[in-house]
C-alpha cells in the first residue's frame, strides 16, 4: 500500500477530526456573538464543500481549515483576556434589578474587592 492510498483512505477521518476541532475551538470564545459566529461559519463552510471529491481540492481545503484552526486558537486565547458579562440568551443574569413594576433598571455590581 502506498502513502497516497493510505492518506486517501484516512482523509474522511481527517476531515471529520478537523470539523470537530474547529467546533470545539469555537466554543472557547468568551463572547457569545463570536462563539456563535465561529460555529455557524464552520458548519456553513463544511456544508458548502461537502460535495468536493477531487483529492487536490480536498487537500487545499484541509490546509485552509488548519490555518483557520490556528487562527481560532490565537483569537480564543485573546478573547479570554477580556472578561465580559454573559448575555441574557446565555442565562447570565447578573447584577440587581431595581425599579418599579413597569420600569426595570439593570445595575451591575462594580466593586473592586
Amino acid at each position: 500500500m502506498s502513502l497516497a492510498q493510505a492518506t486517501k483512505g484516512d482523509m474522511p477521518y481527517q476531515v471529520r477530526s478537523l470539523y470537530r476541532s474547529l467546533l470545539r475551538q469555537s466554543s472557547q470564545f468568551a463572547a457569545y456573538n463570536f462563539r456563535e459566529y465561529a460555529k455557524r461559519r464552520t458548519r456553513d463552510s463544511f456544508r458548502d464543500n461537502m460535495s468536493v471529491t477531487e483529492e487536490r481540492r480536498v487537500q487545499e481545503l484541509m490546509q485552509k481549515g488548519l490555518k483557520e484552526l490556528q487562527m481560532l486558537k490565537r483569537q480564543t486565547i485573546i478573547s479570554q483576556f477580556y472578561q465580559i458579562d454573559k448575555l441574557v440568551v446565555e442565562g447570565g443574569k447578573q447584577g440587581k434589578q431595581t425599579g418599579n413594576e413597569g420600569d426595570i433598571v439593570r445595575q451591575k455590581d462594580q466593586g473592586w474587592d
